[in-house]
């Protein structure tokens, strides 16, 4: 609990510094909804051309894309201190600072900054969301959003996960590397769409290497009610998301030996 009213702290601080600005946070909201919102063009067009995506509607990518937005946007939001890690902490010796508090280092970088800016991205996603709910009819059973909310809670932690592995990274090459980029934002496009539209090698790597499709398609399958047409039991779906989680545990881990490893390079 004390490590959570820390935290809290943090995010308050946050939010105040960026309030002092309110017409460039909205400036940036915006930008960020029109952005992502091109994104979402381009998938239109694609089905407006050719009516469907293998056996998929584009109601039905939107509700996978909807979803898949959510939660980047919420691990994005929450991670900048990870992003910007080995610019900020690592090369300017900001991160010798930390080391002296009494406090969890993963905590202390995740307080760096809670992005408002990401609002923007939220509300594309669920617009988009909106849209495939009602062309499908999807229906809100209780199980259905309970599924929901623990594939976002999953798809978070799964992406914040890419992004600690992105900061231990520093500890050995000062910079945080940009290929890490193919992972986070290339498997934010990859879960956009299902899984059984991608070629069989890809599909596994999203399932067993990175599992975008454990916080993505399996659940969002079982929300649907429909059953997968790669045969994966139906029972799976409700329970993937934990890979996400698991994935964010095994970053930590990765993380704490990082730690270990770590030598300032000064100020």
């Amino acid at each position: 609990m004390n490590a959570l009213a820390l935290y809290g702290r943090y995010c308050a601080a946050s939010v105040r510094a960026q309030l002092a600005y309110p017409a460039s946070l909205g400036m940036m909201m915006l930008g960020q909804f029109l952005i992502t919102g091109v994104e979402f063009l381009a998938i239109w067009a694609m089905f407006h051309r050719f009516g469907h995506v293998g056996q998929w509607s584009m109601g039905e990518v939107a509700l996978f894309y909807g979803l898949v937005s959510v939660s980047f946007a919420t691990s994005d939001m929450i991670t900048r201190g990870f992003d910007i890690f080995g610019s900020v902490y690592v090369k300017g010796g900001a991160f010798d600072r930390l080391l002296l508090r009494p406090r969890s280092l993963a905590l202390q970088v995740m307080g760096h900054e809670l992005r408002l800016t990401r609002v923007g991205r939220y509300a594309q996603g669920f617009i988009v969301f909106g849209v495939g709910v009602w062309i499908t009819h999807f229906r809100f059973t209780p199980a259905a959003m309970g599924i929901l909310a623990f594939a976002i809670a999953g798809g978070t932690a799964l992406f914040a996960g890419l992004l600690v592995l992105q900061a231990t990274l520093s500890f050995w090459t000062v910079e945080s590397l940009e290929a890490i980029n193919i992972f986070t934002y290339g498997g934010e496009a990859a879960g956009e769409y299902p899984l059984n539209v991608y070629a069989g090698w890809f599909r596994d790597f999203l399932m067993w290497g990175v599992p975008i499709g454990c916080v993505t398609y399996l659940p969002m399958l079982a929300a649907m009610g429909r059953a997968d047409p790669l045969g994966t039991p139906a029972w799976l779906g409700p329970v993937a998301p934990l890979a996400g989680f698991l994935f964010l545990s095994v970053a930590l881990f990765i993380w704490r030996f990082g730690v270990s490893r770590y030598t300032s390079t000064g100020s």
